[in-house]
C-alpha cells in the first residue's frame, strides 16, 4: 500500500515538473541610461496598456503607472461570479502602500525582484516579450481577459506556460512589438527596471500652480466643519468618488477627491474604504484632490468639469437654500450610510434632484462604465439600445412631498448594507418586496396628486445649454456607453427616471455595489436593478394612452411573466392628447422637436433616425463625400443582411470604421450592433431570449464605446464594394475575402499602425474626454 501511494506521489511531483524552466533571455545592456518616462512608458502605454489597466486586467497586471509595474501580478480574479466570500480589495494606490504589503496579497513580480531571486533576464515581463519575438504568428482569435491565463509566478510556471500555450507572448494575441521598442524595454530590464527619479515623480504628481489654485477653493469648501457643509461635502464626495475631476485652467491634469486622514499642505494619506459610505474608521479625516499620473483611459475616464460657476451652484442648491430641519451630523452606522434616503433626509430632495439633473450625463455614466458594468451577466438587465428622459423636478411629486421619501425609507433600503451576504441570501425576495411596496405607495400618490394625469411639463426640459435633459444608452454586450443626444434609431423602450429612482441607480450599481463581494451581493444588484429598469420603463409608460400601454408593455417583455395586468399603471391617467397610432414615437417627437430647451442642442440622428417610413432612402450610385457616406448609412438599417449575423457570431458589437474621402480626408464612424432581446427581465440563459432575425445596425459618426471589437478602413473607391458586403453579406468565399479587405484582423502586419490612428484620432477629436481604448474584447480574427 505504501509503495502504491509513493508511487502516485512521486507520478504527481514528476508530472507537475515536466516541463523545465526556460533559460535566462540574453539581453543586450546598452551604456545609455533608459528613462522610463521617456522611453519605455510611451511603448508601454502604446502596446501594453490598451489591456493591462484596470479591474479586467488579465493577472491584475496593471501597467498605467510605474507604481502598478511595481506591484505586479496575482492569481486572484477580481471578477468572480461565482466567489463564495468577499475577497479584500486590491486597489492601486490605495489598499497596499508599497511592494512589500502587495507581496503579502500574494501579487508578485514581473520584472525582478532580488528577494525572490528574480533576475532582469530571467523575468515574467521579459519572457512573455521574447516568446513572442520568436513566436510571433497569431493564432486564433483571443479574448485575454477570459482566456485562461495560467498568470505564472515564477521561473518553473513560466516553463510550463510556454510549453501549453505556444504563441501566447506579449503582446497577447497581437503582433508583437518593433525590434526597437524590444531593445528599449529588454534594455531598461536589464538596467534594474527603474521608475522615475524623485525629481520626475514630484512631477507628475504634484498639481500644477493653476490647479493648487482651484484645489484651494474646493478643498476650503468641502472641509468647512459646520454641520450643512458637512453633509453637503458627504454627498457631493459620495457621488463624486470615481470622477475624474478637471479645470480648465489645467487643461492636461485630472484629481480624484479622496478622504484623507491628513489636511493640506501634508501628504494625502487615503483611508481604504471598500465603498464611499463606509465608516472612516477615523476621528477626523479631510477631503483631498489628489493627481492621477497613471494613465489616462477611456473606459474608467469619467471627466466633470470644476470651475466657480459649478461651486456657486452648489452652495446655492445646498448652503444657502433653507433646509427642512436644523443641520446635524450624521453618523455612519451602516444601515443608515447605505440608504441615501435617510443618510442624507435634511438636505431638502429638490436640491438633492437638481443636483443630480444638472451632473445627469456623469451619473448615468458612473452605472455604465463603473465597476458593476463589465461582463456580460452584469449587463444583461438592459436592452442593447434605449433613450432616457427625466422627470421634471416641479413635478416629482416624490419631493414635492418630502415627508413621502423618509416614510418609505425602509422600503427604499437596497442590498447593499453589506458586500458578503450568507449564500443563501442569493435569491432572497425581501428587497424585492420592499420596492414593490415603495412603488405601489408612489403610484397611488401620483393617481391622488394628479387624478387627470401629466402632460409634457412633467418631462425635465433642461436649465441650461451644457444640461442633458435626453441620453441614449448603448450595450456591447459586455460592455456599455452612455451619450448625450438621442442617438440611433428608434429604441423600443424609453426610460423616465425620477429622483428617486436615480438616486437608486447610482447607489444600488455604483455607491453601493463592491466588485470585491461574494455571489450573493452581486446576484442581488443585478436581480434589484431588475426592478430599476422596470420603473423607469413604467414611468415613461404611463404618458402613454391608457388603452395602448398593456399592448406596448408585451411587446418589450416577450414570452416573460414580469407584468402585473392589474397594476396601477393602467389606471393613471394622462393628459396628453396623441394624433397618430403610434404614441411612442409621437411624444419622443414632440419632446426633442418642440419642448427641451433648444440650447442643449439636441436633435434627432440625421443618419439613423426615420420621421416617416418613406423618408428611407437609397444607395447613392456615387459615393465621394461625407454626405454620400451618410446617405449610404441610411439604406442599412433593415434587419436582413447577412452581415449582421457574421459579425454577431464572432460576438463583434461596435466597429471603428475610418472612411478616407476623395478628397483625402478621414472620417470615422462606429457601427453598432443592436441585438434584439424578447425580454432582459432574467439573468440566465440570454441566448435563448435573442432573436437575431431582428438585429439592427446603427451608424454613428465618431466614436462609440470604449472597447472596440473591430477596426475597418475603406478609400472612397471601395465605399460601393464596402456597402455591397453589408448589404448583401451571404457568408460565402467571396465576401469572406471582401471582408477580410477592409476589416483589420488581429494579425494583420498593419494592426498597430491601423490602433495608432484611431488612437491619435480619437486623442485629436476629444482632447479631454478622450483616453485609451481597450483591446481586450478584440474579436476579429
Amino acid at each position: 500500500m505504501k509503495n502504491i501511494i509513493l508511487y502516485f506521489v512521486l507520478s504527481f511531483i514528476f508530472l507537475g515538473c515536466s516541463a523545465q524552466a526556460p533559460k535566462p533571455v540574453q539581453v543586450e545592456v546598452g551604456n545609455k541610461t533608459i528613462s522610463y518616462l521617456k522611453d519605455v512608458k510611451p511603448i508601454l502605454d502604446a502596446r501594453c496598456v490598451s489591456c493591462h489597466s484596470c479591474y479586467n486586467s488579465p493577472c491584475q497586471a496593471k501597467m498605467s503607472s510605474f507604481e502598478g509595474l511595481q506591484r505586479g501580478a496575482s492569481k486572484l480574479l477580481v471578477y468572480d461570479a461565482l466567489r463564495l466570500s468577499a475577497m479584500d480589495p486590491t486597489r492601486l494606490f490605495v489598499d497596499a502602500k508599497n511592494t512589500k504589503e502587495w507581496r503579502a496579497k500574494g501579487f508578485y513580480s514581473l520584472t525582478s525582484d532580488l528577494d525572490d531571486n528574480i533576475t532582469h533576464n530571467d523575468s515574467i515581463m521579459i519572457h512573455m516579450l521574447h516568446d513572442k519575438k520568436m513566436n510571433p504568428d497569431v493564432i486564433g482569435s483571443y479574448r485575454p481577459e477570459s482566456d485562461e491565463l495560467s498568470c505564472p509566478k515564477n521561473s518553473q510556471e513560466m516553463g510550463e506556460y510556454l510549453e501549453e500555450k505556444p504563441n501566447h507572448g506579449m503582446p497577447y494575441g497581437f503582433p508583437a512589438i518593433k525590434e526597437s521598442e524590444y531593445k528599449i524595454l529588454s534594455g531598461w530590464l536589464a538596467q534594474g527596471a527603474k521608475g522615475p527619479t524623485p525629481k520626475e515623480q514630484k512631477r507628475i504628481t504634484t498639481p500644477s500652480k493653476a490647479a493648487a489654485k482651484e484645489i484651494k477653493k474646493w478643498e476650503k469648501f468641502l472641509n468647512t466643519p459646520d454641520a450643512k457643509h458637512t453633509l453637503t461635502a458627504r454627498y457631493l464626495y459620495e457621488h463624486f468618488f470615481l470622477a475624474h475631476w478637471h479645470f480648465k485652467t489645467a487643461p492636461n491634469e485630472f484629481y480624484e477627491i479622496v478622504r484623507s486622514r491628513t489636511p493640506h499642505p501634508q501628504q494625502i494619506d487615503v483611508i481604504p474604504s471598500v465603498r464611499p459610505f463606509d465608516d472612516p474608521k477615523v476621528e477626523k479625516f479631510y477631503y483631498r484632490l489628489q493627481r492621477i499620473h497613471s494613465t489616462i483611459v477611456h473606459k474608467t475616464h469619467m471627466v466633470v468639469e470644476f470651475d466657480d460657476a459649478k461651486l456657486k451652484r452648489i452652495q446655492k442648491l445646498f448652503i444657502d437654500t433653507p433646509w427642512d430641519e436644523k443641520p446635524h451630523y450624521v453618523n455612519y452606522e451602516t444601515k443608515m450610510s447605505a440608504n441615501p434616503f435617510l443618510s442624507f433626509a435634511q438636505i431638502p430632495p429638490k436640491s438633492r434632484y437638481k443636483f443630480l439633473l444638472n451632473n445627469a450625463h456623469y451619473i448615468i455614466m458612473n452605472f455604465i462604465r463603473g465597476p458593476v458594468c463589465r461582463g456580460q451577466m452584469a449587463l444583461n438587465v438592459i436592452h442593447d439600445h434605449f433613450w432616457i428622459m427625466f422627470e421634471d423636478p416641479e413635478h416629482d411629486i416624490t419631493i414635492q412631498d418630502p415627508k413621502f421619501l423618509l416614510s418609505q425609507a425602509e422600503n427604499l433600503s437596497m442590498p447593499i448594507e453589506t458586500s458578503s451576504q450568507k449564500i443563501l441570501q442569493t435569491f432572497s425576495d425581501a428587497y424585492q418586496e420592499k420596492y414593490k411596496q415603495y412603488f405601489m405607495a408612489k403610484e397611488k400618490l401620483y393617481i391622488e396628486s394628479y387624478p387627470e394625469g401629466q402632460n409634457i411639463d412633467a418631462i425635465w426640459k433642461g436649465e441650461r445649454a451644457e444640461d442633458a435633459p435626453l441620453l441614449t444608452i448603448y450595450r456591447h454586450f459586455d460592455s456599455a456607453s452612455v451619450h448625450k443626444g438621442v442617438l440611433g434609431t428608434r429604441p423600443r423602450t424609453v426610460w423616465v427616471v425620477d429622483y428617486a429612482l436615480l438616486e437608486h441607480i447610482y447607489y444600488n450599481l455604483v455607491a453601493g455595489y463592491d466588485v470585491f463581494g461574494n455571489i450573493s451581493h452581486q446576484t442581488n444588484v443585478r436581480r434589484y436593478a431588475d426592478f430599476l429598469r422596470f420603473e423607469g420603463e413604467m414611468n415613461f409608460i404611463t404618458f402613454m394612452p391608457q388603452e395602448s400601454r398593456l399592448k406596448l408593455l408585451k411587446s418589450w417583455y416577450i414570452n416573460s411573466d414580469f407584468i402585473n395586468e392589474n397594476s396601477l399603471l393602467f389606471e393613471k391617467n394622462t393628459q396628453i392628447k396623441y394624433q397618430t397610432s403610434q404614441p411612442q414615437k409621437e411624444l419622443v417627437e414632440k419632446v426633442v422637436n418642440e419642448h427641451i430647451l433648444k440650447s442643449t442642442q439636441i436633435k434627432f440622428d440625421k443618419i439613423n433616425y426615420f420621421r416617416h417610413e418613406n423618408s428611407r432612402t437609397v444607395m447613392p450610385k456615387n459615393i465621394h463625400t461625407a454626405k454620400d457616406v451618410a446617405k449610404a448609412f441610411r439604406t442599412l438599417h433593415t434587419p436582413d443582411m447577412g452581415f449582421i449575423k457574421h459579425v454577431t457570431d464572432g460576438d463583434v458589437n461596435t466597429m471603428l470604421l475610418r472612411v478616407i474621402l476623395a478628397n483625402g480626408k478621414s472620417e470615422v464612424y462606429t457601427i453598432v450592433v443592436n441585438r434584439w432581446h424578447d425580454n432582459v427581465n432574467s439573468m440566465f440563459t440570454e441566448s435563448k431570449r435573442l432573436n437575431p432575425e431582428k438585429d439592427t445596425l446603427d451608424f454613428i459618426p465618431f466614436s462609440v464605446g470604449s472597447y472596440p471589437n473591430s477596426f475597418a478602413v475603406v478609400e472612397a473607391k471601395d465605399l460601393d464594394n464596402f456597402f455591397d458586403i453589408i448589404k448583401k453579406f451571404d457568408g460565402g468565399e467571396r465576401y469572406q475575402k471582401r471582408f477580410s479587405k477592409y476589416f483589420i484582423g488581429r494579425s494583420d502586419e498593419n494592426f498597430w499602425e491601423t490602433f495608432d490612428w484611431f488612437q491619435n484620432y480619437f486623442y485629436k477629436k476629444e482632447s479631454i474626454k478622450a483616453g485609451l481604448y481597450d483591446l481586450n474584447r478584440y474579436y476579429h480574427k
